[in-house]
């Protein structure tokens, strides 16, 4: 997990984007900050948890090639 902290105007959706490259990260990290999760447009200095991004294994790539045991 790593933290971000806010800047007078972000919003969940830009949030999600400027830390993970894309907006459909939102709803994992609203559910990481609850406390939260009522505000639309955040003040200066709030301190999210940001989850670390999924890993993309390439689907049609065999096991071995896939860095996974």
């Amino acid at each position: 997990m790593t933290k971000y902290t806010t800047i007078a105007g972000d919003m969940w959706d830009a949030i999600a984007y400027k830390t993970m490259g894309d907006e459909a990260y939102t709803d994992r990290i609203m559910k990481l900050n609850p406390e939260y999760r009522r505000l639309f447009v955040f003040p200066a200095g709030i301190v999210l948890t940001i989850p670390e991004p999924e890993s993309q294994v390439a689907a049609g790539l065999p096991p071995w090639k896939r860095g996974t045991a």
